[in-house]
Formats: structure tokens, C-alpha cells, sequence
């Protein structure tokens, strides 16, 4: 079975200058209290894989706003000026990726790939300093794999074995960054008891490390 714990106890796997992978899009589905504890300690200079760096007032941003985050690997950050005001005085590096080669980038990791040829990007600045390799007559670019130290991610709901299934479009990144991190927390809205139809299941139990249950006052 997987360790339910609380959003503090899981403060205690973090170190200055990990890489973390943070799901959801935007506001949706996104894990807030292991965010929310980071924000309450001296913890920083993080590399954050996410598709976005959120608002200003919400989970990714947050951590922006703090000065949390030295870089950012992201597919837009739009919604945040903040992201956008560190960027332009060089106090935070961003890495803006087309937002399907980062999801299959991410993928790779946890598939153990070396990385995924994409036609997307080539001709353009995202193919400065990286690999062209031509297959039958067609440029492609070389994405390698995006791995973390750490994945945040949140389900809608979860059972004892650590299971996890979603609701709608929450599933976005947070179904797809589990197998590329070396420690999973996963944050759940409920505990289905005695376990999650195996038909429903999207993120099987090897991949979770630890689980903070909302319903159950656990963080």
C-alpha cells in the first residue's frame, strides 16, 4: 500500500535545486498543499517542469512569485507577469517548449527513451543548438527526455495501493509525470475504499511514492 502522509511530512523530500515536475493546466487539476508548505520554508532555486507557470495568486505561480524558481521549462507564461518581469531582468531562465514535444518529452522519461523526433520547431529558434537527424528525406528535431526529482501531482480520486483516476480534464500532465520522477506525491481530492475499479484506474500504484488525501483532512 502506498504512505498516505501530510503535505508538511512531504517537506522533507525536498532539497534546494531539485528539479520538480508540477502537474495540472493552469488551474485544473493542479496540486496546491505540498506547494502551499514549500512556500512556508527557505526552499529555492528549483527547476520546475509544468505546462504553465500558473497566475500570480495560484500553486506554480506561487512559487514564482516567492523567487522559488530559477528556471522554468514550461509551454507558455502568459497568465503570470511575474514570470514574465523575472525573465526580462535575467533573474529567472525560461525554457519555453511547444507544448506537445514537452508532453513527449515527459513521456519519454518515463518510458526510458533517449529522447523523440518531432517535426515541430525545425527552421524556427526552438532548433537552436539542438539535433536535426533526417529521416527519409524529413528534417526532425532531437528532444531529449525530461526527468525530475520530484513530481507533484494531483488526482481526483485514489485508493490504499495508491492507485489514481481523474475527473474530466484534470487528467492533463498529471497522468504522464509519475513515471518520469524518481519520488511521486500524489494529492487527491478522495479515498475510494476498498480500491478503484481497475477499469478506472489511470496511473497505476508502482508509480506513487506517497498520498495526501483531502476528504481526509490529511494535510
Amino acid at each position: 500500500m502506498v504512505k498516505i502522509i501530510t503535505a508538511k511530512e512531504a517537506i522533507k523530500f525536498f532539497k534546494n535545486g531539485q528539479t520538480i515536475m508540477v502537474g495540472g493546466f493552469l488551474n485544473c487539476g493542479s496540486p496546491t498543499m505540498v506547494i502551499d508548505e514549500i512556500l512556508q520554508t527557505n526552499l529555492k532555486d528549483f527547476t520546475l517542469i509544468a505546462n504553465d507557470t500558473g497566475t500570480p495568486d495560484s500553486d506554480k505561480g506561487k512559487l514564482i512569485v516567492a523567487r522559488k524558481i530559477k528556471k522554468a521549462i514550461v509551454s507558455h507564461i502568459g497568465t503570470n507577469p511575474e514570470t514574465v518581469a523575472q525573465y526580462n531582468t535575467g533573474d529567472l531562465e525560461v525554457d519555453l517548449e511547444p507544448q506537445g514535444t514537452l508532453a513527449e518529452r515527459i513521456r519519454a522519461a518515463g518510458a526510458g527513451l533517449g529522447g523523440i523526433l518531432t517535426p515541430t520547431g525545425v527552421g524556427t529558434l526552438v532548433a537552436e543548438n539542438k539535433q536535426i537527424i533526417t529521416v527519409d528525406d524529413k528534417e526532425y528535431l532531437l528532444e531529449k527526455p525530461l526527468f525530475a526529482d520530484i513530481a507533484m501531482v494531483y488526482a481526483t480520486y485514489a485508493d490504499k495501493y495508491g492507485n489514481l483516476s481523474f475527473y474530466g480534464s484534470t487528467k492533463n500532465f498529471n497522468a504522464i509525470m509519475p513515471p518520469a520522477a524518481k519520488i511521486v506525491i500524489a494529492e487527491a481530492d478522495e479515498l475510494i475504499e476498498p480500491a478503484i475499479d481497475p477499469n478506472n484506474v489511470v496511473v497505476p500504484s508502482i508509480y506513487v511514492d506517497y498520498l495526501i488525501v483531502k476528504d481526509k483532512k490529511h494535510g
